[in-house]
């Protein structure tokens, strides 16, 4: 008999990109990630056929639904600022239009409660599409808080 799977927790998980120019060993640290979407069309064909049905004069309608095309959704990053401007030159330089030397591959874990990497979702393609930095007020006591919105090419899950 095998054991249960694991039902993976969203609070346990590690956003990874590498960023040329980076002496970082990763350069993501991240409180929060969505929109990690993969979609697909629906395509509906619409056919009479020839053959007469019930008290029709003419052929039966027949739609059939297909698969379209694939969509991957941009993905938001969520984190405390930190000294690194990493990111932020990498927003810069595809801003300055090297955004196709600017393509970047990442992978988002989500661990176990052991601690071991169990879902791995590589993403191929990704550059920045915008930088927000949180308000700021001399009364609050939260942490400042830096958002990216990364495009993304495609995601896949691996084992």
């Amino acid at each position: 008999m095998s054991k249960p799977s694991e039902i993976l927790t969203s609070c346990r998980f590690y956003v990874e990109i590498k960023l040329d120019g980076s002496t970082d060993q990763v350069d993501g640290y991240f409180l929060e990630c969505k929109g990690f979407k993969h979609t697909q069309d629906v395509v509906e064909i619409c056919e009479v056929t020839p053959g007469r049905w019930g008290q029709a004069k003419a052929g039966q309608l027949v739609r059939t639904k297909i698969p379209g095309n694939v969509k991957t959704n941009n993905i938001n990053l969520r984190r405390g600022i930190t000294e690194s401007t990493t990111l932020w030159k990498w927003f810069e330089a595809v801003q300055e239009g090297n955004w196709a030397k600017q393509l970047r591959d990442g992978s988002l874990t989500i661990y176990d409660q052991a601690g071991n990497g169990q879902a791995i979702f590589q993403f191929r393609g990704a550059w920045p599409v915008s930088y927000i930095a949180s308000d700021f007020s001399a009364n609050g006591n939260e942490f400042a808080i830096e958002e990216m919105e990364i495009a993304v090419e495609t995601f896949t899950r691996q084992q």
